[in-house]
């Protein structure tokens, strides 16, 4: 019998044909199975996508959030309120940010706020058609590497007012800054937020006005968080008391105007009709009446004016003053000192020689030149410490302090004291202004709130005697600091009222005596041995023998003295000033 060569099962038993079969066919689904799963099979069945399906990845959401920016980023060159912003001669409000911040740094919030057309393109698709972004830009960046918070109007939209600039955005940043104690730019053109009539039709009703963010301002004022503004345009209404509640603000010259209510307001209300934007509150309107502390050339002086002065403030009223290194010795004594001061006491000198003599070189910034005249008022720094500068100005009314100059005094007092500034301070006050105006414009009202401000404000203050200290005005200025941190030069004189209206008054009856006795040549001759005589005893070597003044100094010593003091300040009396804040000890009051 021959050899079977048949299919056996595991059995021993021959297959049945049928079941190789269904392994192959089984083996074969496998195989098709795995090349179904393998990727690059090109050949593979997908599932159709439905028409309407929204991408797993947002894709979207973000393409439309990107589109909003670009839209924002994009000026449209067609535009009314865009080209006359630029006829106008101003800056974009997006070039203006990037004047002013470093580069790279502006990060915005609420990039896609505005008001959007959709179109439907789907069942939950749209598309947008158009977008009118939001004319009130808010958001963070820095200036010289510090972080700040930063408002900016677009007048070229809505010219600023509440339908288009979504004022929650503001109202969000004043609170940040306040929690994160973070300095606040203002960029102001146009109201700020503030209203238009077009709101009531909007909104299809009038609404009892609300005064957003005014808390959260007055707070950060007085936490000393740095608030600095510019009126970059036309600041109205709104736009305009923001500007104002500032520590600092300036105005673009060839740009800047500001006023409660603009030409077409003020025609139907006052009849006062053709007013221009400069005539009813132009630079020369408001840098020269105090309610702009500084006039700048044009929008970038104003960048560059912010930039300083945030250089010598702290973020906020819980810190020191931040100091640099100087290049100029504070052992440096100036010799030109001992003759600035003419000593004939009828003539003039320039007070801003001594100022810029005493601080380190290149230092001094002036606040608020054009108003307040007989007050000069800055900042400075000495041996790289910040400081704040007062002085009386003998170049206007000899240096009296006046209504206007008292005010000013005593902002600067109170924006010294909640920035913890110390003050270093050159006397030469006659006293304060006497006759009509002086009087018909409340001198010794502003003048007995320049005594509040000296006696309630407790920076550190150091006195520099230079020539004059006659009168409350001058002692309120040097005596309003227990234990006195003064010093005199040779070339000062004080007393209650100076000699020549002084023997007047104090000698009045004798001088008609011998008037009536001897005639007018007696009395001339009289006077002039009473103002001998007095003048020898008035020597201020003789207060110097009563300890009256606490030291007399040679002028060219000035500044050497005065760094040793403001050392002492930085190193031991700021720190536990700051300690004395952090604990609710001390709060002051800027607003």
């Amino acid at each position: 019998m021959g050899s079977d060569d048949s299919p056996k099962d595991g059995s021993g038993s021959t297959a049945v044909p049928d079941q190789t079969e269904k392994a192959a066919s089984r083996a074969a689904q496998v195989s098709g199975h795995l090349k179904t799963n393998d990727k690059s099979n090109t050949g593979r069945r997908r599932r159709k996508t439905k028409e309407d399906e929204l991408p797993a990845d947002y894709s979207d959401i973000l393409g439309q959030l990107q589109q909003l920016r670009d839209l924002a980023a994009t000026p449209d060159n067609k535009k009314t309120g865009y080209v006359r912003q630029k006829e106008a001669g101003k800056l974009w409000v997006r070039e203006r940010i990037e004047k002013l911040l470093d580069k790279g740094s502006w990060r915005e919030v609420g990039s896609a706020s505005g008001k959007v057309q959709w179109k439907q393109v789907g069942p939950v698709k749209e598309e947008i058609e158009s977008f009118q972004p939001t004319n009130n830009l808010n958001g963070f960046g820095k200036l010289r590497g510090r972080q700040v918070v930063l408002t900016a109007d677009d007048f070229s939209i809505r010219a600023g007012h509440a339908d288009g600039a979504l004022y929650e955005k503001t109202l969000f940043m004043e609170k940040i800054a306040l929690k994160y104690k973070l300095p606040m730019i203002k960029l102001v053109d146009g109201s700020s937020g503030g209203g238009s009539v077009t709101s009531i039709k909007a909104q299809g009703f009038a609404y009892v006005p609300p005064m957003l963010a005014g808390q959260e301002t007055v707070a950060q004022l007085n936490a000393g968080i740095p608030n600095l503004g510019a009126a970059l345009g036309s600041a109205i209404g709104l736009g305009a008391a923001r500007l104002v509640a500032c520590h600092f603000s300036c105005m673009a010259a060839d740009v800047g105007s500001m006023f409660n209510a603009g030409p077409q307001v003020v025609a139907g209300a006052t009849f006062e009709e053709g007013l221009s934007f400069t005539e009813l509150g132009g630079p020369q309107v408001h840098c020269t009446n105090g309610t702009i502390d500084n006039l700048a050339a044009n929008e970038a002086d104003c960048f560059e004016q912010i930039r300083t002065v945030l250089s010598y403030l702290p973020n906020c009223g819980t810190q020191i003053p931040p100091t640099i290194t100087a290049e100029d010795p504070v052992d440096r004594q100036s010799p030109e000192l001992r003759s600035v001061v003419p000593r004939k006491r009828e003539r003039m000198y320039n007070p801003r020689r001594i100022i810029t003599t005493v601080v380190d070189q290149n230092s001094f910034f002036e606040i608020g030149a054009l108003w307040g005249r007989t007050a000069i008022v800055g900042l400075a720094r000495i041996g790289g410490k910040p400081v704040g500068i007062i002085s009386n100005n003998c170049e206007n009314l000899a240096g009296a302090v006046d209504a206007a100059g008292a005010q000013k005094i005593m902002k600067h007092l109170k924006f010294c004291d909640v920035f913890n500034l110390p003050i270093l301070q050159f006397v030469d006050v006659p006293g304060y202004a006497i006759g009509t105006v002086a009087e018909r414009t409340a001198t010794m009202r502003w003048g007995v709130e320049l005594m509040k401000a000296y006696y309630t404000t407790t920076v550190p203050l150091f006195n520099v005697i230079v020539r004059k200290v006659y009168g409350v005005a001058g002692g309120i200025m040097v005596d309003c600091r227990d234990p006195h941190a003064r010093v005199a030069w040779p070339s000062g004189e004080w007393g209650s009222l100076p000699l020549d209206g002084g023997i007047d008054v104090g000698h009045a009856a004798e001088l008609r005596k011998i008037e009536k006795e001897a005639g007018l040549d007696g009395r001339k001759a009289r006077w002039r041995e009473l103002l001998t005589e007095y003048t020898r005893l008035m020597n201020p070597v003789r207060s110097a023998n009563s300890f009256n003044i606490e030291e007399i100094i040679d002028p060219a010593c000035t500044r050497q003295l005065v760094a040793a003091w403001c050392e002492q300040i930085y190193e031991n009396e700021l720190p536990e000033r700051i300690v004395k804040r952090m604990g609710g000890q001390l709060q002051p009051v800027f607003a």
